[in-house]
């Protein structure tokens, strides 16, 4: 039975030591379409190695750069990775199947973690469900420059498998990249113009090391676990903290 055409899109920017793996799992496609904001290591050898299409595009935030790369592909199917990710044997065989006949316009699945080493089972690590193939003229990714996601009117469908994520490569690399989003959060929501409530600053992080450490059994993922937890709660202390030293700073120099 023949199947829709998929193209598998990736945004890239020095990604050489984490590529290879998701272009391996990836090679079922009918295209591997790459777009690099400026790449200074091996990304785009890698990329020509595995006979995918690379484009360059100066940096425009996550959610416009996959946006934009969304409308390099060929095919109206598209499955959207990051380079630190890769498809499952059992997800491949869900995307290839559900494209012989598509229910939906829009599929999720989950994403797996990896943290310290561990392959996280609960808590934020997993299931943490992605919606990232679709039909572009039926969802397409959202404006937002971080915590980005694909928004569509059409009822999602769900795939079995799992896509797996190199979340970090060292803890020093991870707590970067957190204090780089903890930013882009803090000036979305200075953007706003509504001022930081003092108890959110103090209640959010609070509901949230509840809700996945106790309620969604991220104690059962051992050190790592708590680690992760910890990390994603003192993650959402410091965003507000953040917004509201704009704020302060604003009343003292308006």
């Amino acid at each position: 039975m023949t199947r829709m055409p998929l193209s598998v899109v990736i945004i890239t920017k020095n990604a050489a030591s984490v590529l290879e793996p998701c272009l391996e799992s990836i090679l079922f496609a009918d295209e591997i379409v790459i777009v690099d904001s400026g790449s200074q290591d091996q990304t785009l050898e890698l990329a020509w190695k595995y006979n995918a299409r690379t484009c360059f595009q100066s940096w425009l935030g996550f959610g416009p750069q996959k946006r934009f790369a969304v409308t390099r592909a060929k095919h109206d199917w598209v499955l959207c990775l990051d380079a630190d990710e890769r498809v499952t044997p059992r997800l491949r065989t869900s995307i290839l199947e559900v494209l012989q006949h598509p229910n939906h316009y829009a599929y999720r699945f989950p994403r797996r973690n990896r943290f310290l080493g561990r392959w996280l089972a609960h808590g934020e690590g997993y299931p943490d469900f992605s919606l990232r193939l679709f039909h572009r003229h039926h969802a397409t990714w959202s404006l937002d420059p971080i915590h980005e996601k694909v928004e569509t009117s059409q009822p999602v469908g769900q795939l079995a498998g799992d896509l797996l994520h190199e979340s970090e490569q060292t803890l020093a690399d991870y707590l970067t990249k957190q204090n780089l989003y903890t930013s882009l959060q803090a000036d979305r929501l200075y953007a706003l113009g509504r001022p930081i409530p003092r108890y959110r600053i103090i209640l959010s992080p609070l509901v949230r090391f509840i809700r996945f450490y106790f309620f969604r059994l991220g104690f059962l993922d051992g050190l790592p676990g708590l680690i992760h937890i910890a990390l994603g709660t003192c993650n959402s202390f410091v965003k507000y903290a953040k917004a509201y030293a704009k704020f302060m700073e604003e009343q003292q120099h308006p």
